[in-house]
């Protein structure tokens, strides 16, 4: 007996089958699945869980998957770091990340593309295709070389050359489309239509693409040992990955795997093109942006399919949205990698930016526990960062040589150091913290241990 009863339009609650289909016939709302959970619940336990496969399917029982032959290249089962360090640095003192650039095309698109291929392959589709930013793209070539199917991935002609290698070696046939991700996702839609036997993921198989998402909070909860974080940090493109996961959290508590869910959900996207997080902080309808650029291409969606559920899920669980600069996006980056090692892609950034933000804003409480997801490997943005990282520096092969530039370092170190301090005491000042700026020729570091930090160094200065 299956779990999957079908298809159930969001809006209206019209029923359908359980078929290629992604929108309502009736209102025109977008669908999703609908599952016996009186059935899953019987046959889902923590027990088996822990007994299955390394990867996404381990949780197969709440996917919309009845096949036992999946397309699988090992997705998910990432762990669940404990950041100490970048909590520090932004004041959280229980904050985790789950690093999603370590599944097999380094992003977490691999989670939903195995469930939407897997799916295809179950409905007899003789195509895989989608309209990519990038990530995805990666991921549908991956999935459907594995499967033996033709991939057909249309993108935004301005997609940055790493990815554009990386779809491109999996023998996907790959259409760089003269726009933006909206022109490219007009077209797509319009070939799926001509091609009812293709199997688009993100456009008609939309609703079992989604549920790929959902393992992000099952594995999040499975590792805080089945409770779930009090706030979440997610990246926001179209909005549907926050969407899934926060319904993952709720199906979690709906089949008894956790007591009780009450997750605060907070979203971030870069702000020259966020038209999710600035209706949030306005308090606005999710409107539609035409014309933008961000160097968070894979985020750059100006009409999100999900935005208005998006927005609701943030308000209705008292989170919050953030909208950093691409300098901040950037330094997000930087940020990331210097304090904690893993290397990110600008939609990485944009959630680390989106942290610090919400951090110290006081949107997210220094004592909650936070989990923040990484979505995707920096590797497939390095162009990005040319401009941000220092060149690599050239001595003649001498202990000498090595020895002045030592010294020189340490000189640049300091000097770093006390605009770092002077940067704290701008943003303090601005804040209200602090009446007046100290004078900094007089750092030392005995000063810095007798008085704790400097903002406390200054207060006792002042006194």
């Amino acid at each position: 007996m299956s779990h999957v009863i079908g298809l159930v339009c969001r809006e209206c609650g019209t029923e359908y089958p359980h078929t290629i289909q992604n929108t309502c016939y009736e209102c025109f709302g977008p669908l999703e699945v609908k599952y016996d959970w009186d059935l899953i619940q019987e046959k889902v336990s923590k027990e088996k869980i822990a007994k299955g496969a390394n990867s996404i399917w381990r949780y197969a029982d709440l996917l919309p998957v009845e096949s036992e032959v999946r397309v699988d290249l090992g997705a998910g089962f990432n762990k669940l770091h404990k950041a100490d360090r970048l909590g520090a640095e932004i004041g959280l003192k229980n904050l985790y990340l789950l690093d999603e650039s370590v599944n097999p095309t380094y992003s977490f698109k691999d989670r939903v593309t195995s469930v939407a291929v897997t799916k295809a392959m179950e409905f007899g589709a003789t195509a895989i295709g989608c309209a990519s930013t990038g990530n995805l793209a990666a991921a549908v070539g991956a999935h459907a070389a594995k499967a033996g199917l033709p991939a057909y991935i249309f993108i935004p002609d301005s997609i940055e050359i790493g990815k554009i290698v990386q779809m491109l070696v999996y023998g996907s046939n790959v259409i760089a489309v003269s726009g933006n991700y909206d022109d490219a996702n007009r077209l797509a839609s319009e070939v799926a239509d001509m091609h009812p036997d293709w199997a688009f993921v993100n456009i008609n198989i939309r609703p079992y693409y989604t549920e790929g998402s959902k393992t992000i909070a099952f594995e999040t909860t499975e590792q805080l040992n089945w409770e779930t974080p009090d706030h979440v940090v997610i990246p926001m493109a179209s909005g549907a990955l926050l969407c899934a996961i926060n319904r993952g959290f709720k199906e979690l508590e709906k089949v008894g795997l956790v007591q009780e869910s009450k997750v605060h959900i907070s979203g971030a996207q870069p702000l020259n093109c966020s038209p999710i997080a600035s209706a949030v902080i306005n308090d606005t309808d999710v409107i539609p942006i035409k014309d933008y650029e961000t160097v968070a291409h894979s985020l750059a969606i100006g009409n999100p399919a999900d935005g208005y559920y998006a927005k609701e899920v943030i308000n209705n669980s008292g989170g919050f949205a953030a909208a950093p600069t691409d300098e901040e996006v950037i330094d997000g980056i930087h940020l990331l990698a210097r304090t904690e090692g893993i290397f990110t892609e600008p939609a990485g950034g944009t959630t680390i930016a989106g942290l610090k933000i919400l951090a110290e804003s006081g949107h997210i409480d220094s004592d909650e526990r936070v989990v923040v997801y990484v979505t995707g490997n920096g590797l497939k943005a390095q162009d990005t960062l040319v401009n941000s990282v220092r060149h690599p520096t050239t001595i003649k092969p001498t202990l000498s040589e090595f020895e002045k530039l030592l010294k020189l370092q340490n000189s640049k170190k300091e000097t770093l150091q006390k605009e770092i301090i002077m940067q704290k005491q701008r943003r303090n000042l601005k804040n209200g913290k602090s009446k007046i700026f100290v004078c900094f020729a007089e750092y030392n570091k005995n000063k810095r241990n007798q008085f704790g930090d400097w903002t406390n160094y200054n207060k006792r200065c002042i006194e």
